[in-house]
């Protein structure tokens, strides 16, 4: 099981936390030592939308916890913060989100308001996919700096993530992609008119991501630079990282462009410049053939 709480309230402000792109959980149900305890023994819990990405009904949340959940969005969680801690100086709070308390600086910023109003708080820690991702078989000390890609838009296209990218390789280091994920996001002209309609939610696949990629690399070529990576570049693709149907593929970065990965959660691995032997034994159980998406050896990618 696994999920992570930080309390806050009577003296405690409690932060529970399920997997980043996982739920370790074969019913869908956040849960690690200690917190289901937590929740009924020491306050209600408050979960971040993300939290049920996965499937998991509020209903069905709420039975397993024993405790009434308020859902709060993301626009809740960075620009009504205070909300949350309104009253925790009378009662518990537990607040449910998607990942390890301290991989975002928004549940970093919870804390800090917490502590300014003497608020105390504890945490319960939980996985994340920044080490989920071991289960590909790629070393986590190899990792270097983790990177975000975005949806580029027809005005807006960024590459400045790929200067970590080469870093990265040319210290052979492999770099964690996170895949954007668009929730509850309004079109600019319901931002602009002050309409609270949303876009439909979108979720970056590693189809998405590798062929902005091969973009980027297609412009630095034309700029005249030497980019880090190639079409050839071994690259790990990983889906639904901890779900029953959980599924990995490694292949070059253009097989990434085709591969199959089904629904989201998506993660990229750009893989650094050496690999261990380990390493490589391990990729081979998930490499892509040329012809399906069954494995094969993956000597000589």
């Amino acid at each position: 099981s696994a999920t992570s709480a930080l309390c806050v309230g009577r003296g405690v402000l409690t932060f529970l936390w399920s997997a980043y792109q996982a739920f370790p959980w074969p019913s869908g149900i956040p849960s690690a030592p200690g917190c289901p305890y937590a929740v009924s023994e020491w306050c209600t819990p408050t979960p971040e939308t993300e939290a049920l990405v996965r499937g998991t009904g509020a209903d069905l949340t709420e039975e397993f916890y024993g405790r009434k959940l308020i859902l709060a969005d993301r626009e809740e969680v960075e620009q009504e913060a205070n909300n949350i801690l309104k009253d925790a100086d009378i009662s518990d709070v537990a607040f449910l989100v998607v990942g390890d308390p301290f991989g975002a600086t928004t549940h970093s910023d919870l804390i800090l308001r917490a502590t300014k109003l003497g608020i105390s708080y504890r945490v319960i820690h939980n996985a994340s996919i920044v080490n989920a991702v071991g289960c590909c078989g790629l070393q986590l000390y190899k990792f270097g700096e983790t990177v975000s890609i975005v949806f580029w838009t027809d005005t807006w296209r960024p590459e400045s993530f790929f200067d970590k990218v080469k870093k990265n390789r040319q210290n052979d280091m492999h770099t964690l992609c996170l895949l954007d994920i668009k929730v509850k996001e309004q079109s600019l002209e319901n931002l602009i008119k002050g309409r609270k309609i949303y876009e439909p939610p979108r979720y970056m696949s590693v189809n998405q991501a590798a062929q902005q990629l091969l973009e980027i690399v297609q412009n630095q070529r034309t700029r005249g630079e030497d980019p880090a990576v190639t079409e050839e570049t071994l690259c790990v693709g990983l889906a639904r990282v901890g779900a029953e149907d959980q599924k990995i593929a490694a292949g070059t970065l253009q097989q990434m462009c085709t591969v199959d990965l089904g629904g989201p959660l998506h993660s990229l691995i750009i893989t650094g410049g050496s690999m261990h032997p380990l390493e490589m034994e391990m990729l081979s159980l998930f490499s892509i053939s040329e012809t399906s998406s069954e494995s094969q050896s993956i000597d000589g990618l």
